[in-house]
């Protein structure tokens, strides 16, 4: 039987929640049914390693270079200006960016990145495969490029984050999802907050959940070192990009209050993760006196021994979509601590199996020091944590437009 042509696009391929959930979800499919094409709109990303053998990448050029270092955005930047240049892009949605533009003014939120989403679609060269599955797998420049620019017998589009508190809009999209047959989100609320902007697709959105493999990351959680430091205390752990959607300074002045308890043991917060927001961080953390406290450790190519080691993971962010990274910590049974926010309310039963608390430092100081105080209930949580349902989003609905049997998924 001829196999069938899936390509799948992404924005870029560096360390977040959603690159990760792809290289799951890649690793799933049989390559022996079907032939898998890559198109990774920015062409760069540290996790290109890691893409399976049998997945063609079809970029003509790559940077395998950290997309949140300094080096890395700055490599962004300069892709983003030659997308510029290409095809007359910037001219030819000149009249679209001045619209969007002032519209973001006076709503007093501008985000330049998309804006530049639609350029850099449009500069992109277009593939000369018909393929029977195209998949743009992140909102954004991969979702118009997958719109207008490929062909295809079906085409699927994945949101990963509220929509609207994202700072996308039906301007920005102008009409993209008209040319989907399906849209998948990824959980239940990203889904409400695309269906706040877009009522009439009600019919064609659905709910795919992020493919883990729990196995695997249990299996990874003992290979190689955690923690280094010898640290004697508790260990407080946080993974997220350093960009101004995790609000990690309102997690800087919760670790302030701490060290102000003298009721509690000795407790170190590290966060594991890169980005633009490290240097005001850093001036933060110094403000306060917590260096050595509140640790920015970079990131790691393996980070579940960490997970592993931690006694506490914390998730207190704007909005999410649907985190992986507090799912690998429910996975390793940590008691996870999360804001009650978009995105994050479908992850935790509040008491139960975690706490969901006001992003306010107060209230998050307040949650670590519960559990600080009362290790063995908060023991019992992350058990109950480790025990939720963690089954990915229908393989076969996703390929074939049809259901899916239980073996074609991830255990």
């Amino acid at each position: 039987m001829k196999k069938k042509r899936l390509l799948f696009v992404i924005n870029t391929l560096g360390m977040g929640g959603a690159e990760v959930a792809l290289l799951r979800l890649l690793r799933c499919i049989d390559p022996a049914a079907y032939d898998i094409d890559l198109y990774v709109m920015l062409g760069q990303g540290e996790l290109i390693d890691r893409l399976p053998p049998y997945v063609r990448l079809v970029n003509h050029t790559f940077h395998p270079i950290d997309v949140l270092s300094s080096k890395g955005r700055r490599c962004l930047l300069k892709t983003v200006l030659r997308s510029c240049l290409v095809r007359c892009s910037l001219l030819k949605n000149a009249g679209y960016l001045a619209k969007n533009l002032i519209r973001m003014r006076k709503s007093g939120r501008v985000h330049a990145d998309k804006l530049l989403w639609k350029v850099v679609a449009d500069s992109a060269p277009m593939p000369e495969k018909h393929y029977d599955l195209a998949v743009a797998f992140l909102e954004g420049g991969s979702t118009y490029f997958v719109a207008t620019h490929v062909r295809a017998r079906r085409k699927v589009a994945f949101l990963h984050i509220s929509y609207s508190e994202a700072g996308n809009s039906a301007d920005l999209d102008q009409g993209c999802y008209d040319y989907f047959d399906q849209v998948f989100c990824v959980s239940n609320e990203v889904r409400a907050s695309f269906l706040s902007a877009y009522p009439n697709y009600a019919g064609k959105t659905r709910v795919f959940h992020n493919i883990l493999s729990p196995s695997e990351i249990r299996e990874r959680s003992q290979e190689g070192e955690g923690f280094s430091d010898a640290f004697p205390g508790r260990r407080i752990l946080t993974v997220c990009r350093l960009v101004p959607q995790k609000k990690l300074e309102v997690s800087v002045e919760a670790m302030r209050l701490l060290k102000q308890r003298e009721d509690l043991p000795e407790v170190r917060w590290y966060v594991m993760g890169e980005g633009r927001s490290r240097a005001r961080l850093e001036k933060a953390i110094y403000r306060d006196g917590l260096e050595g406290c509140f640790v920015l450790m970079g990131t790691r190519d393996n980070p579940y021994p960490y997970f592993k080691e931690a006694d506490i993971y914390v998730h207190c962010t704007a909005y999410e979509g649907k985190s992986v990274a507090v799912e690998e910590a429910q996975i390793l049974s940590k008691p996870v601590i999360v804001s009650d926010a978009p995105g994050n309310r479908d992850q935790v039963k509040d008491g139960y199996d975690g706490m969901l608390v006001p992003l306010e430092a107060e209230r998050i100081a307040e949650a670590v020091s519960w559990m600080l105080l009362n290790p063995s209930a908060a023991k019992q949580m992350g058990l109950r944590a480790s025990q939720r349902d963690f089954s990915g989003g229908d393989l076969a609905l996703l390929l074939e437009g049809g259901p899916a049997p239980a073996e074609a998924l991830c255990s």
